[in-house]
């Protein structure tokens, strides 16, 4: 599985900065490598960093900078000449800079007060937009890490049969069980590519792994992995996810069904 994203912070304020350190922590999708309150600390992590930073969260108003109120996007200006730069989400408290900010090429833009959930998204998105530019290994090698009660389990792409969100906890589903895994469905649908197929929000399946179809009380229902596990299907989906499937198979065409 993918390493977390190495990110920097670049927030003047004391508590600002300590508080979205810890949400890209708490995450798991995100690793902090330097917090820094200027624009020249910013420009030193990058430097010394001893891996690349995929992501810089800026702060937009900077004290103690020649021009406080735009610190933040000037900063970014000298990082686009520059090579292996990260990509940027704007931090600020206003939306006014919204405009300044697609001119410059930012990912994402995060108004103040933070909130996990927003902090979250942003960081899946930036996961999701690694994943496309430089793809996983599709060749078997990848294997997924799970817990089991204090142990940690790795399991080979193909004894993934589905994961499952429930709540803020995300599953896989093996013949080891049902264990935890800490990346959200969109992160690991991002990283696992086509060969898995999102059926319902709560619900990523292996397509190789789908033993039968069947209608259930009108719900299209798929039956998953050795043990039949059960999983229904969301009514927008049913159409596109059962075409998916008979696309992949030989001996019935895709229609109604």
């Amino acid at each position: 599985m993918r390493e977390p994203l190495q990110v920097l912070v670049l927030e003047d304020e004391w508590p600002a900065r300590n508080y979205l350190v810890q949400l890209v922590e708490q995450s798991g999708l995100g690793h902090v490598a330097a917090a820094v309150p200027s624009p020249a600390l910013a420009s030193e992590a990058l430097a010394a960093a001893p891996v690349a930073i995929d992501v810089a969260f800026v702060d937009v108003h900077l004290a103690g900078e020649r021009d406080p109120s735009r610190a933040g996007l000037t900063w970014i200006e000298g990082l686009a000449a520059g090579r292996g730069a990260p990509r940027i989400v704007l931090t600020t408290a206003s939306s006014e800079h919204a405009m300044q900010a697609y001119e410059l090429g930012v990912v994402d833009y995060l108004l103040k007060p933070f909130t996990e959930g927003r902090v979250r998204t942003a960081l899946e998105r930036l996961v999701a937009a690694t994943a496309r530019s430089s793809p996983p290994r599709t060749d078997g090698a990848t294997r997924i890490a799970a817990r089991h009660g204090r142990a940690v389990v790795f399991l080979a792409r193909d004894e993934a049969f589905a994961f499952e969100a429930e709540g803020r906890l995300c599953f896989v589903h093996s013949a080891q069980g049902r264990l935890d895994v800490d990346l959200s469905l969109t992160s690991l649908e991002a990283v696992l590519g086509p060969t898995y197929l999102r059926v319902h929000r709560n619900w990523l399946v292996s397509t190789a792994q789908v033993r039968a179809m069947e209608r259930e009380s009108g719900e299209l229902v798929l039956l998953v992995g050795p043990g039949q596990l059960r999983v229904q299907v969301a009514r927008d989906r049913a159409a596109a996810v059962r075409d998916r499937l008979l696309a992949s198979a030989i001996g019935l065409r895709p229609g109604p069904g």
